[in-house]
């Protein structure tokens, strides 16, 4: 319960964090930013279903008409770097908990994304005491320490940004008006209420990532937010700053109008790579021709990836913002040296090509890639930034970003490998934990959204095994998750039996649709381990 009128809090987890967040200042604008934005929201979201509708019935993506005088006229510009965000040649990024925060903001990064979206899976116990670390990092009063070892906050840590959920999230431990809020809503207003000013003070800025946006105006409703915001607790306007990953298919063709609604908060886009490859199959569903072959395959040579990244760096340094390159998924390997080596030369690939192509950072997802990613990005970036690196040359046309040919194949390997990550990252997650290594590789969210879609794409469309012949039906995808199912133990420390199992029925479900769902997360937060006093509400049939 909570004193302001219309707003209830269905959770008594984390009761003295809730205390310390939850203030009657802090909910009343939370219920002002919801009462303001959510029949926008709401909106936007209706129109994202009606695009889709379109896509499925052969309306091909385009970029808008309506906007051309946006994407011709030379003369706009974005704002300047705001303090600290000059160079960001390496953004580390990952989850919010305690150790994490400490670790990520000592690594050497320039920057550190600290995740509420896809690295975190939203048990109400993890989004109050993600926001507690925050708020206490940025304090300085953040400590930690697990088995007799310490963990202390360094005298120059990173940059801090951070990734609130998207605009299809509801956060629905919190009801304004017998309504769930907006899980992007809540995340920024709960940080920004509390820190914005602190921030400031301290010579930086409440900086965000704005994730999973598929039109212009869902960019516009983010910079009202930030008008209305600054000015409801007094600051002034332009302290906010939004990068904006550009991980659907949709927002590629929208890249300059979505710099354009966010011009004086815009601190640039990102490349978010696996999001993006989701979303190509997911938009592109009804259409036979977009089948992507094994995800390994669907590099970031491949045409419309390629084609996607020119236009991105095209398009912010034209605009005079920052075009930041995608995650490298590999971990270091401790017990293997060889294959260690091997891992890290794909990291260094990775980033050399990013660099020479443009971009002005990237990514890294644990603290010991930092040494390899800075290296590359020393030797080849003189300055703070490549702003200065135009890519006039660059020519992406419509049919280039929806180039479907992907040299490779589908094969067994493949299709195991879909079903292990498909599995491991769904009972993870139910289980409370959004980021699991796996092969090596740092997955979340968007990856495990890829082996979905992907093993329900080759299902719809009766493909064959390249490498064996046989058809590919949901019966014989069934095979292989009753197969792999018990190994899952074995992959993602301490997930429960009871996980799996709802992992297989849900994975198995999908198979099946007419359509895959748009989101995993938005199917199974009914499912979400919570220690709130709501239990898990498990039930075959509504897979």
């Amino acid at each position: 319960m909570s004193s302001v009128p219309g707003v209830k809090i269905h959770s008594t987890v984390a009761q003295k964090a809730q205390a310390e967040l939850f203030t009657e200042g802090a909910l009343k604008f939370l219920a002002a930013l919801h009462r303001t934005f959510e029949s926008t929201r709401q909106s936007l979201l209706t129109a994202r279903e009606d695009a889709q509708r379109r896509y499925d019935s052969g309306v091909a993506l385009d970029f808008h008409p309506e906007t051309k005088a946006v994407r011709e006229e030379p003369s706009w510009q974005c704002a300047p770097p705001a303090p600290g965000l000059e160079d960001r040649r390496v953004e580390i990024t990952g989850p919010t908990d305690r150790k994490m925060v400490i670790n990520a903001l000592n690594s050497g990064a320039k920057t550190f994304m600290a995740d509420f979206e896809d690295s975190s899976a939203p048990t109400f116990a993890n989004m109050v005491n993600g926001q507690i670390n925050l708020r206490d990092a940025i304090r300085r009063q953040i400590d930690f320490e697990t088995n007799g070892k310490k963990y202390k906050l360094s005298e120059n840590p990173a940059v801090l940004i951070v990734r609130p959920r998207g605009w299809h999230l509801d956060e629905s431990r919190i009801t304004i008006d017998n309504l769930p809020v907006s899980g992007s809503i809540f995340d920024f207003a709960i940080y920004f209420y509390h820190n914005a000013k602190e921030l400031v003070k301290r010579g930086s800025g409440p900086y965000f990532y704005l994730p999973k946006m598929e039109h212009y105006l869902e960019a516009r409703l983010w910079n009202d937010i930030f008008v209305f915001s600054q000015s409801y607790i007094g600051l002034p306007q332009g302290i906010v700053r939004g990068t904006v990953l550009i991980e659907t298919l949709p927002a590629a063709f929208q890249m300059e109008e979505i710099l354009f609604e966010l011009r004086n908060h815009s601190s640039g886009l990102n490349c978010g790579r696996w999001d993006y490859i989701f979303s190509f199959i997911k938009k592109r569903r009804a259409d036979r021709s977009a089948v992507l072959p094994d995800r390994k395959d669907v590099t970031m040579t491949v045409p419309f990836m390629d084609a996607y990244v020119r236009l991105l760096i095209k398009t912010c340094h034209k605009r005079k913002v920052a075009a930041m390159g995608g995650m490298s998924a590999q971990i270091p390997i401790k017990d293997d040296p060889k294959a260690n080596e091997v891992a890290m030369a794909k990291v260094r690939a990775d980033k050399l090509r990013e660099v020479t192509a443009g971009h002005d950072g990237t990514w890294i997802a644990h603290p010991l890639i930092n040494k390899i990613a800075r290296e590359v990005f020393d030797e080849n970036m003189l300055g703070p930034n490549q702003y200065h690196n135009l890519r006039s040359e660059v020519k992406v046309a419509a049919a280039d970003l929806l180039n479907p040919k992907v040299p490779g194949k589908i094969t067994l390997d493949g299709i195991k490998e879909n079903v292990s990550c498909c599995l491991a990252y769904t009972a993870a997650w139910v289980g409370g934990n959004g980021c699991i290594p796996f092969n090596y590789l740092m997955e979340d969210a968007a990856t495990a959204e890829i082996t979905r879609v992907q093993l329900w794409q080759w299902v719809k469309y009766g493909l064959r095994v390249d490498d064996t012949g046989e058809l590919i039906t949901a019966e014989y995808i069934d095979a292989h998750v009753d197969a792999i199912a018990p190994t899952i133990k074995t992959i993602v420390a301490g997930v429960q039996e009871e996980n799996v199992k709802l992992a297989k029925d849900y994975l198995k479900g999908q198979l099946r649709k007419t359509w895959p769902s748009e989101f995993l997360t938005s199917d199974l937060m009914p499912f979400l381990a919570v220690k709130d006093g709501v239990e898990p509400k498990y039930q075959k049939a509504a897979l």
